[in-house]
């Protein structure tokens, strides 16, 4: 039987070249997402606005009625008076803010240097009952702090580490150390063991094959967790307030609060603070930022 030539070879997948289909709503549809997204970032952004509007604010227009949103006379006087007294000197706020920074940038050194090589051994060993020895460890920050303060005062007076710095960054690494473990044995599990036991062929003992071949390709992963135990540290309330009582060892959020109080309040002196307390933390994210992005999306991705 003859078999024609357009019978014998398939044409092969017919291509569609119909236009796509328009999306539903087009430009309208666009310019409604797009106005919705404004008015979300200005209802989030606008207490960061105010708050950065009434520290350079004159107190006559801080207390305006109505409140004034542009013409105000611009002032620096508030922020100066966060880092000097009245009667000259430091003031009580800018120690606190010192404060801040020895206990929270110890406290997370601390965590990192305890949480990372924890994280690389949970990941690298086989370790009996390893799952729940990591439920344990996560299982400590189930609880907020203030259900804990009452027992930690009690072991702290008892070891006199009341109202010291040593007592609030020992806490403060506790409190982070089991997070970077977590947080770091996600990155470590994203490096091949195989680079290790290439290393060990070579000569390296197994801590050498990690310092010198698994930390380096660890630094995002590191940055990142980093940048969220200094946060909490940062930011924590209830052991500062509970743990501690002179100027000189509380830290900047207690310190912060208690400006508002008495009858009068000076929120200009009040917003310049938190201004200033909410910059070293956006610095310190900035400066890292490209770590920081490498590590929150590391293992996003598989190939």
């Amino acid at each position: 039987m003859a078999v024609s030539i357009d019978e014998a070879v398939s044409p092969g997948p017919v291509r569609d070249h119909t236009a796509p289909a328009p999306r539903r709503g087009g430009r309208g549809r666009s310019v409604l997402e797009l106005a919705l997204l404004v008015v979300l970032a200005a209802v989030m952004l606008f207490p960061a606005l105010w708050m950065l509007e009434t520290s350079i604010k004159e107190n006559r227009d801080v207390y305006a009625i109505p409140a004034k949103f542009f013409d105000f006379t611009v002032t620096l006087d508030h922020f100066r008076d966060v880092f000097v007294a009245p009667g000259g000197g430091r003031s009580a706020v800018s120690v606190s803010f010192l404060n801040s920074v020895v206990v929270a940038g110890v406290s997370t050194l601390l965590a990192t240097v305890l949480g990372v090589p924890a994280a690389w051994a949970y990941s690298r060993f086989s370790v009996k009952a390893k799952k729940d020895q990591l439920f344990f460890i996560l299982s400590t920050r189930f609880m907020p702090p203030v259900v804990v303060v009452i027992p930690i005062f009690l072991m702290y007076r008892q070891v006199g580490l009341i109202d010291s710095k040593l007592g609030l960054i020992l806490i403060y690494a506790a409190f982070n150390v089991p997070f970077t473990i977590w947080m770091m044995k996600g990155f470590v599990d994203e490096v091949p063991p195989e680079y290790e036991d290439a290393a060990m062929l070579d000569g390296y003992t197994r801590l050498q094959a990690f310092w010198k071949f698994t930390l380096p390709l660890l630094v995002p992963g590191i940055a990142a967790t980093a940048v969220f135990a200094l946060i909490f540290s940062w930011n924590e309330f209830v052991f500062a307030i509970f743990l501690t009582s002179s100027d000189d060892v509380r830290t900047a959020p207690p310190a912060i609060a208690g400006l508002i109080g008495g009858t009068t309040v000076d929120w200009g002196l009040v917003a310049a603070a938190s201004v200033v307390f909410a910059l070293p933390v956006l610095i310190f994210a900035y400066l890292v930022r490209k770590h920081l992005v490498a590590g929150v999306t590391l293992g996003a991705v598989r190939r």
